[in-house]
């Protein structure tokens, strides 16, 4: 059953609906959003604190890790008081106090090919915010065949990028670009990443979400987006559709 904006929601969002081109139809789009989040780490913290602070009305959290010490230097949802526990719990905890009003729900397990292919067509959106190529390439391909538009985000040392998926403009999709390298097994444990990088690229997740979710401006596609933290500056590279790409070339 659709919602409707209420007179205090109207209020609470009243500096989105002053944007221009954003109207109180755009918001009650987002209330009615179903999105869901891979990955409750650096890139989820971010992007979970500004869906569930902008509106957006269901989130799903998935995540099988425990909060851990070291976590704390950048996934900053998580607490002192919440080491061992796990990680959406502790997500789902503070978000509850950002936003009262919106509905969370958490996975606290790794899911199987079908429990993914499940949870993503019950989805509007999925946020992929998990930190290996397996996975990567896997929710790509779950997205792709259930038409669901996919945000992808990674971020390491001091690099970050961005990279949107929307099947229904036959973009392409991660592996067009991703069967170039192979899994470089790269971890935060072996080289580390900057506290703030991860929330320049979780927020910018965040955005293009939005802008995808509600049609508002020009969500890119077709292209990566590639963060240097050092230079404080971004670059983006063109992404050809694959024509042979065994995930979205059928598609051509």
């Amino acid at each position: 059953m659709k919602k409707e904006l209420t007179t205090k929601q109207a209020m609470r969002y009243s500096r989105h609906v002053l944007l221009s081109g954003f109207d109180l139809d755009k918001q009650e789009i987002l209330i009615n959003s179903k999105v869901l989040i891979l990955g409750v780490g650096g890139l989820g913290c971010a992007v979970c604190q500004y869906l569930a602070a902008s509106g957006v009305g269901a989130l799903t959290l998935v995540d099988d890790d425990n909060v851990e010490l070291t976590n704390l230097q950048r996934q900053v949802l998580h607490l002192e008081k919440n080491i061992g526990k796990p990680k959406v719990r502790s997500a789902e905890h503070l978000l509850m106090q950002i936003n009262s009003e919106i509905s969370i729900k958490t996975v606290n397990q790794r899911l199987s090919s079908n429990e993914l292919q499940i949870l993503v067509a019950e989805h509007d959106l999925v946020v992929d915010c998990t930190d290996n190529l397996s996975s990567r390439n896997q929710i790509n391909l779950v997205c792709y065949q259930s038409n669901t538009p996919l945000v992808s985000g990674a971020a390491i040392r001091m690099e970050g990028q961005l990279f949107n998926v929307l099947p229904d403009k036959k973009s392409a999709c991660y592996a067009c670009y991703s069967h170039y390298f192979g899994e470089q097994n790269l971890s935060c444990v072996e080289s580390g990443v900057m506290s703030p990088l991860v929330g320049i690229i979780g927020t910018s997740q965040a955005l293009e979400a939005i802008k995808i979710l509600t049609h508002y401006g020009e969500p890119f596609y077709d292209q990566l987006k590639l963060f240097d933290a050092m230079e404080h500056s971004w670059r983006t590279v063109n992404v050809v559709p694959h024509q042979d790409c065994k995930v979205c070339g059928h598609t051509r």
